[in-house]
């Protein structure tokens, strides 16, 4: 067995791979750059070695870098993650040549799939199903335009080097051809050090659905069920599942089946996956096959019970599997929430800052490995389990250079709904502040119908959010359940006020008992009637609510029992009320006595400033092209120019007609938020 292994990469896998490595007895090198000096998975691992300024252009994928690290630091193997070098061949050689053993697949099974065009032949004469396209080699927008139409719209622009959804476009027509060529190539090339792309048919309504496998160099190997992956954002994975909530056995089976036979075909060895896109006939199709570890395989862990790190550490040494096919057994239900440092207030662009608050919910074991590196054998009947992977922490910073992921948040239970049901209130659960994030929405998701039901796609978001995610409104039942629970918060807090004041001996009889509470544009006058065990809360039509709770005045989560139902909220203090967040809500809670309600309703509102006018950098980012010029009219939906952020484009449009007057920033400004890019007439 390895002595020491150096992991190539950072963040949250660099360290999900120490925490097996330890388990394991094994030490543990970090690579770090500039930027990352004071990461988790620094002061995580045993030695770190510092490799190169903050872009990873120039630190993390430097492989000269990266073996100087791992001779100065005699590390006898190196673990990639995934992204970097994961999947880059040449890395896998120099390994090779320094006697140095590569933890994932030989080089030819990485060449052979980490080339989509020739992944796809090699799945065709596999016997694996495979989506009609064009694999050859592409000069120009031209020719993409030619090729689309041969093909039929709409198609999928890829990058044949991509992944994690980078270089990707869909086409609709001539136009979004063109763009998306264009676009693609210069992701590819800035993401990959590769530009080739090729174009397939898209299948519509399709639904993302990856096979694990796992191999040794013995000629074992074996599959461990499926993901379910189609909540997918810009072609970027947001919510996973394991298993589907689709597939039925014989499907399963087949995919399974075919996936190995893949592994097979390319002499794979470690863990890999094999992603298939399935139609609403359970027909498949060979997408793609990832030669590393998912970003998504806790859920795949926390379902079997294997961990996959540790698989690949020891056939990496040579050991042959310790499972076989009828060994691997799918237990309960797993969702894995990615939790992005992306503003969904913002069309989900990144942000980036200090981390000021960062307190996730306490894990819970139940059969899993779980973040703290835990391991408790099999899970409970009824119990649940809560696993974060993370590679922040508190006061860290999030840093423009690199993938906006702050975590990895999953539950496991024994059935679908109860591992939902255990996300919403891990969710809840979850404190961060100090940077946009998408905690609202991956609660939002939580509740929505289609997604409880199973009726899922990847157009699931563009479908159900089609103008963006602004919020969420609350249903009436939900609203009373936070009035009644906030009113009575707000009388432990009056009874607190009262005695660090000293204006009374008897406090508690000198708060009142008459409220009323406001909030998301409901009114509600309650009357609490209070006893040493909790709050009878009553509403005006009759109906009440018991709330019981030890939540005091300055705890920013609080969680209480109303009417026998979990409810938790995170809290902060406004004037005259609580800022309340849950299940996706941001809510302005106001607690006034009758009199302060009857005055509140005469204050005129207050009215946004008008930013109409003016386009406005939506992210930090670096201006990488201004597609118009001062005096130039401009039309509903034309490009005006283009923001990289943390190693995406986004092209900025015109929300209307208009004549641009002034440009303020050139190709190569950096932008902060709000920063003003060009004005209108």
């Amino acid at each position: 067995m390895f002595k020491k292994i150096l992991i190539a990469n950072r963040g949250e896998i660099a360290c999900r791979v120490i925490k097996t490595a330890r388990r394991m007895g094994i030490s543990t090198v970090a690579i770090y750059s500039d930027a990352d000096r004071h990461a988790l998975h620094v002061r995580m691992a045993d030695e770190a070695v510092h490799v190169g300024p903050p872009p990873a252009s120039e630190s993390y994928i430097v492989i000269d870098n990266v073996l100087a690290a791992i001779r100065g630091s005699g590390a006898d193997a190196v673990h990639p993650g995934y992204g970097f070098l994961s999947e880059n061949p040449r890395f896998a050689r120099a390994l090779a040549a320094e006697g140095v053993a590569f933890i994932g697949p030989p080089v030819g099974a990485i060449e052979a799939m980490g080339d989509k065009i020739t992944s796809k032949k090699i799945a065709q004469e596999a016997g694996v199903s495979t989506v009609p396209g064009y694999m050859g080699l592409i000069e120009d927008d031209d020719e993409a335009v030619r090729i689309a139409g041969e093909i039929g719209y709409p198609v999928m622009i890829k990058a044949s080097a991509g992944g994690g959804g980078k270089g990707m476009r869909i086409a609709w027509n001539d136009e979004e051809v063109r763009e998306g060529f264009r676009a693609s190539k210069n992701e590819a090339a800035a993401s990959f050090g590769d530009d080739r792309i090729f174009i397939e048919k898209f299948i519509t309504s399709p639904r993302h659905i990856e096979i694990q496998v796992l191999c040794d160099a013995h000629g074992n190997g074996v599959y461990l069920g499926e993901r379910e992956c189609s909540i997918q954002r810009r072609n970027q994975k947001v919510i996973e599942e394991a298993p589907s909530p689709f597939l039925d056995e014989a499907t399963r089976k087949a995919m399974g089946e075919q996936a190995v036979a893949l592994a097979r075909a390319v002499g794979y060895v470690s863990a890999g996956t094999v992603e298939f896109i399935v139609d609403g006939e359970r027909n498949f199709y060979f997408l793609e096959m990832n030669t590393r570890l998912q970003v998504e395989h806790p859920v795949t862990e926390l379902i079997t019970g294997v961990d996959l790190v540790e698989q690949m550490i020891r056939v990496a040494a040579g050991e042959p599997l310790s499972i076989t096919q009828d060994d691997v057994k799918l237990t309960g239900w797993a969702i894995e929430s990615r939790l992005y440092a992306e503003d969904p207030y913002r069309n989900f662009l990144p942000s980036t800052g200090r981390l000021s608050r960062y307190r996730p919910p306490e894990e819970v074991a139940a059969g899993p490995l779980l973040d703290s590196g835990k391991w408790q054998g099999e899970a409970p009947a009824g119990g649940t389990a809560v696993r974060n992977d993370t590679g922040v922490y508190e006061g860290g910073e999030i840093s423009m250079y690199y993938d906006p992921m702050i975590a990895k948040l999953c539950t496991w239970a024994p059935d679908r709904a109860g591992a939902i049901e255990a996300m919403r209130v891990a969710l809840d659960s979850f404190e961060v502040e100090g940077i946009g994030h998408n905690l609202p929405f991956l609660s939002a998701v939580m509740d929505n119908p289609k997604f409880v039901a199973g009726d899922i796609t990847t157009a699931f978001i563009a479908e159900e959010y089609p103008e963006g995610f602004d919020g969420v409104e609350l249903p009436e039942a939900a609203l009373r359940d936070i009035a009644a629970a906030v009113a009575a918060m707000n009388r432990v807090a009056e009874i607190r006020r009262t005695r660090i004041s000293g204006r009374m001996d008897n406090h508690e009889r000198r708060v009142g008992t008459d409220w009323v509470v406001t909030l998301q544009g409901a009114r509600f006058a309650v009357t609490i009637d209070a006893d040493p065990e909790g709050s009878t809360v009553a509403f005006g039509d009759g109906t009440s609510r018991r709330v019981q709770s030890d939540w005091t005045p300055g705890q920013r989560l609080a969680r209480l029992d109303v009417d026998g139902r979990a409810l938790v909220l995170k809290v902060g203090k406004i004037p005259g009320g609580f800022r309340i967040r849950n299940r996706g809500a941001d809510l302005k809670v106001h607690v006034r006595t009758p009199r302060q309600a009857e005055l509140a309703e005469l204050m005129p509102e207050k009215l946004p400033p008008d930013t109409s006018k003016l386009l406005l950098c939506p992210m930090p980012g670096l201006i990488v092209r201004i597609d118009v010029e001062e005096g130039q009219e401009v039309q509903e939906g034309q490009a005006l120019c283009t923001v990289e952020a943390m190693k995406m484009e986004n092209i900025l449009r015109a929300e209307r007609r208009g004549v641009i007057i002034r440009i303020n920033a050139a190709p190569g400004d950096s932008m902060g938020v709000d920063d003003v890019i060009m004005e209108f007439e």
